[in-house]
């Protein structure tokens, strides 16, 4: 397991490490073939002491992509709550893949990592800031059909999710709106 840990205006020193090293490997017991652990901690500048602290996880496994994040007064309360909280998805994912309608998600996610090896986690790069565009990111576009697309999107707690919809071998968005509800973009040349 990869595990990369960085900070934003604050340090990480050897005892948020060893607290983070503990906690993630809880984890390992739940998602054996655990691949790379994101950590991302930072201090905001708030005058609330409840939201001083974020602690941001992602996680990737042979299968899925999950994502937590949690503010708090102090580091470790932080951590802590980001950890529970991705335990709870991982249980919810774990669940699902018990359900045969889900195994198809998973096959078409891991066939789609395994023909492209270069592909098996997004890339991440970044543009000189000042410019238009700030960001650019790169992703396997799975195949799946519309209720699978909105599993993926709220395992990895995103608003939005881009995907190839096999019904009209089109690419697909879809996204929640704000009254609770589902959107889906099928986009038309001309």
């Amino acid at each position: 397991m990869n595990m990369r840990v960085s900070g934003r205006h604050i340090e990480i020193n050897d005892s948020i490490r060893s607290h983070i090293d503990k906690k993630v490997q809880k984890l390992e017991r739940y998602l054996p073939r655990l691949d790379e652990v994101k950590v991302e901690l930072s201090k905001n500048a708030t005058r609330s002491t409840r939201d001083r602290f974020t602690c941001q996880l992602t996680v990737w496994d042979h299968r899925n992509i999950l994502r937590s994040e949690e503010n708090s007064g102090t580091i470790y309360t932080a951590i802590d709550s980001a950890v529970k909280k991705l335990s709870h998805q991982i249980e919810k994912v774990r669940g699902r893949q018990k359900n045969h309608h889900h195994a198809s998600l998973v096959e078409n996610v891991e066939a789609l990592l395994t023909t492209d090896p270069n592909h098996s986690r997004p890339d991440y790069a970044e543009e000189e800031p000042g410019g238009q565009i700030v960001r650019r990111k790169t992703f396997p576009l799975p195949s799946m059909d519309e209720d699978e697309a909105i599993e993926q999107m709220e395992l990895i707690g995103h608003n939005f999710f881009l995907f190839l919809n096999p019904d009209g071998n089109a690419v697909n968005l879809i996204y929640q709106r704000h009254d609770g509800n589902y959107g889906l973009l099928q986009p038309q040349i001309g």
